[in-house]
């Protein structure tokens, strides 16, 4: 069943899983360099539901939140090691989106059940209003482990 989709075919998607009763649980990120905290936070965004969604980010958009010698890993290579993953159902790869309102746009056409994110993330805020604008249930299902960050792997200075 797992496939990486477009942006354009997630709504579909995500509509039949729904008027089959499924429970679409909604997760992002850069997952430029994957590491154990990667796959527990995924793990654990899975049990909230029954099919696992990740967003995953541009290359432009993760050079712009990461610093300028990154991603290590193209956008097609990141999307292909999250797909080999026993929780991930699909993988959104999404184009470049600069602004909250875009994500927003995207979020009410998949119509999650839940959206999952972990205590490192930065845009808490922006999940719980989108998940308030869509009747999700926001979970944080993840505490970030400090041994296992992008940047302790790579030496960067950004996470």
């Amino acid at each position: 069943m797992a496939e990486i989709l477009s942006v354009g075919r997630i709504a579909a998607f995500s509509k039949d899983l729904k008027k089959q009763g499924k429970v679409v649980v909604l997760a992002g990120g850069c997952f430029d360099i994957l590491h154990p905290g990667h796959v527990i936070f995924l793990e654990k965004a899975k049990k909230t539901g029954d099919i696992l969604v990740v967003l995953l980010e541009s290359d432009q958009k993760v050079k712009e939140l990461k610093g300028i010698n990154r991603p290590v890993h193209t956008q097609i290579d990141r999307a292909q090691v999250l797909f080999a993953l026993r929780a991930v159902d699909y993988v959104v790869m999404l184009p470049y989106m600069k602004f909250d309102s875009e994500y927003d746009e995207l979020i009410a056409r998949i119509k999650p059940d839940v959206i999952a994110a972990t205590s490192k993330d930065t845009n808490i805020s922006h999940h719980q209003r989108t998940a308030r604008l869509v009747g999700a249930k926001f979970k944080l299902v993840a505490r970030v482990i400090d041994n296992h960050s992008t940047s302790r792997i790579s030496g960067d200075r950004h996470s």
